[in-house]
């Protein structure tokens, strides 16, 4: 659920994201556009305000000039000044009489505000007459007006334009706030084991997640009984055909100590090795459908080496008919955690896979280390090896090699590779280090779980634990 795996269009949160910040940026682009009409016309209005107040006040006073020169003088101002004062003649007083300098206006003008074009340029005009019929006009020009106004808009527009970038980043980091109960759900499911099929937590997530977890734990019920219900249609199949191929067993042992041809003597052996083959096939199927159970069983510490040589008392004799050297390398005892039988049937599985297809008088070498804390198992034989294509298939149930020679059900791996993952073990296939023919098994043993037994005190203890590297 973290993202990073999945296109831009399927990702919920970044969709989320883009509309939110999609609204921002629309709400923040109108807000802007209105922001700087009413600024720009709130300055207008100010202007307006000021041109007002300036004309009152200068037409109130008690000496008004009459003369024209003296009214230029009065009433001149420097063209870079944002106001202009001008007295002007009454309506019908006579011929236009123009001051020296620009911008004349004519006496027709209405007293108020009003907007005069004169030459190029375009004035905003505030024109009053007093109680003595003395005119004042005060102008600006709307160049400078404008200039004014959107300057006072623009300053308006600066904490939107700032805001819009915050609150988009701001939206962006609350969506991945939000979704964060969901990454971290993924990130514990990811890290279950295979066979681990608990339900799953819906406490800490969201109101609107919690029907699809609750439908997820549902269907996850439901494969639950589905498997377990297959599985113990395997094991309550393979039980109850112990018996007949006992029965068959021994008939074919009683037979075979009667007289009889050579021929019928030879097919006879082909039978019992066939009846030999069925029973271990049924006790694998029975191993299988036991290691597949589901459900959380507390471990214990199990010394490695002790489980090496109970695995090896079972082994020798068939290493012996084959004439291959059977062996242990190094001294090193490490404990690692798990169930004793379910490492045993581990490493013996995986040794007496070894032995079988390593062809007669090599040899098989069985050697542990420590890698970092955690427990290594290496199985070296000298055998025709695994191809790196057919390596991860070959813990598939009933998958076999096909040429090897020989005779077996292929599940040896699927068993091994059932327990490892029930315990938080992990096994990989190499080529033997150092060059020569063969096969090396590896197994990276997690470290001893937070809470494990002590099989020969039956006390709890507390011990740092960790999951195991990749092999």
């Amino acid at each position: 659920m973290d993202g990073r795996e999945r296109p831009v269009a399927a990702s919920l949160r970044l969709r989320l994201s883009l509309w939110i910040s999609m609204a921002i940026l629309a709400g923040a682009a109108i807000a802007g556009v209105y922001s700087y009409l009413a600024a720009t016309d709130d300055a207008h209005r100010g202007q307006d305000t000021q041109l007002r107040q300036v004309g009152y006040l200068i037409s109130r006073l008690d000496a008004v000039p009459m003369s024209p020169m003296a009214r230029e003088r009065e009433g001149d101002v420097d063209f870079d000044a944002r106001l202009i004062v001008r007295f002007i003649d009454a309506p019908g007083s006579g011929p236009v009489r123009h001051l020296d300098r620009p911008p004349h206006f004519s006496p027709s003008l209405p007293d108020g505000l009003q907007t005069v074009a004169i030459g190029n340029e375009t004035w905003r005009v505030f024109v009053r007459t007093n109680g003595k019929q003395v005119r004042v006009a005060v102008a600006q020009q709307t160049a400078v007006r404008d200039a004014a106004a959107r300057s006072s808009a623009l300053r308006t527009l600066i904490p939107i334009l700032f805001l819009g970038p915050v609150l988009v980043l701001l939206a962006a980091l609350l969506v991945r706030t939000m979704f964060q109960p969901l990454q971290r759900l993924a990130l514990q499911l990811g890290q279950r084991r295979e066979h681990d099929m608990r339900e799953i937590d819906s406490a800490a997530l969201p109101s609107e997640v919690r029907p699809f977890v609750n439908a997820i734990n549902q269907l996850v019920a439901g494969t639950v009984r589905a498997l377990a219900v297959q599985r113990r249609f395997i094991a309550d199949a393979a039980h109850e055909l112990r018996s007949p191929m006992t029965a068959m067993s021994l008939q074919a042992e009683r037979l075979a100590a009667s007289e009889m041809p050579a021929e019928a003597r030879q097919r006879l052996g082909a039978l019992t090795a066939g009846l030999s083959r069925t029973r271990v096939l049924l006790d694998q199927l029975l191993t299988l459908a036991r290691t597949q159970e589901l459900g959380i069983e507390q471990s214990s510490r199990v010394p490695l080496k002790r489980a090496i040589q109970e695995v090896f008392e079972d082994l020798v004799p068939l290493a012996e008919v084959k004439s291959i050297d059977l062996g242990m390398i190094g001294d090193a005892d490490p404990v690692v955690s798990g169930r004793s039988m379910d490492i045993n049937i581990l490493v013996k599985n995986l040794v007496d896979n070894a032995i079988r297809y390593t062809p007669d008088g090599g040899r098989v070498d069985v050697s542990v280390e420590d890698d970092g804390g955690r427990v290594v198992l290496n199985i070296d034989d000298t055998g025709a090896g695994i191809a790196p294509e057919e390596r991860e298939r070959v813990f598939d149930p009933f998958y076999r090699v096909l040429g090897s020679g020989e005779i077996g059900s292929g599940l040896g791996l699927a068993i091994a590779s059932s327990i490892a993952n029930q315990i938080g073990a992990r096994i990989a296939l190499h080529d033997r280090p150092d060059g020569t023919r063969g096969l090396r098994v590896r197994v990276l043993f997690a470290a001893c779980t937070t809470q494990w037994r002590d099989e020969r005190s039956g006390t709890a203890h507390a011990t740092p634990g960790g999951a195991p590297k990749e092999a």
